[in-house]
């Protein structure tokens, strides 16, 4: 790496915390292939580092992550394409929920699509004021395809769950912490210390007891989840052959509406 080459993720360590921020500031945070790959990787070389017993997952103030990075997949022609090129980039969210040890996010602004999904894949939210929660995916002619549909409907319901999915509604932090999709709600300027906070009490615990508790917590609502998710990307990518997904994406790198066909 260049010494001017922009680092995706910045890794600190805290005592036994561990915090990763999103650093694509330019792009809102927009989740990447080299960023999720970084971001997998980090927490993973954490969760498997005997002195770190928690891990945080912070954006920016402005956008924990605005979505996917829809200029990697704008151009794909088809459903196999998709799969070959996104399989492994969507798997990174798989190697995020599989972590052992348990993992904050701390949530500020823009939480969208892919960043919601991310948040979704930690164990517990953190959100601040000025937080917005959404899958818009709807929008540019595709489905969430890193865990949204499961995990989103797991966490408020399916009611709830349907409206964001299919009319790509947002939902403010006052309002996703009523549906239960984050546990607190604090002032933007204190979030990150809410969370270290958070995280430094968690690793006050035993740390075999934590786990355990984590897996525990899991096991009542994953029962089904790698059937549910393997059902959404097999939709997901299968969207890439119509010419909805193509106008939805190009729509959207083009800052315009898009013109759905049904096709």
């Amino acid at each position: 790496m260049s010494a001017t080459e922009p680092i995706d993720v910045l890794i600190e360590r805290d005592g036994a915390v561990g915090l990763v921020t999103l650093n694509r500031p330019q792009a809102l945070n927009a989740l990447s292939m080299p960023l999720m790959k970084a971001l997998a990787g980090a927490l993973e070389k954490f969760d498997a580092d005997p002195e770190i017993r928690v891990m945080i997952v912070a954006g920016s103030a402005r956008a924990f992550a605005a979505g996917a990075d829809i200029n990697e997949m704008k151009d794909i022609k088809d459903a196999i394409a998709a799969e070959t090129a996104l399989s492994k980039h969507l798997a990174a969210w798989d190697r995020i929920g599989k972590l052992k040890k348990p993992v904050v996010a701390a949530v500020s602004g823009f939480a969208l699509g892919g960043g919601c999904e991310l948040a979704m894949a930690c164990d517990l939210i953190l959100a601040s004021e000025t937080a917005v929660f959404g899958q818009p995916e709807i929008l540019i002619g595709v489905i969430p395809g890193a865990g949204g549909t499961q995990r989103l409907t797991k966490a408020v319901g399916k009611a709830l769950a349907m409206d964001m999915i299919l009319t790509g509604r947002r939902l403010t932090a006052r309002v996703a912490l009523a549906a239960g999709l984050v546990a607190r709600v604090v002032a933007p300027e204190v979030l990150l210390e809410e969370a270290k906070k958070t995280a430094r009490e968690i690793a006050k615990a035993s740390p075999l007891a934590a786990q355990a508790a984590k897996a525990a917590a899991n096991a009542a609502v994953d029962r089904q989840l790698d059937a549910g998710l393997a059902r959404e990307r097999e939709l997901f990518y299968r969207l890439f052959d119509s010419n909805d997904q193509k106008e939805g994406m190009r729509a959207f790198a083009e800052k315009r509406s898009p013109a759905f066909t049904g096709k």
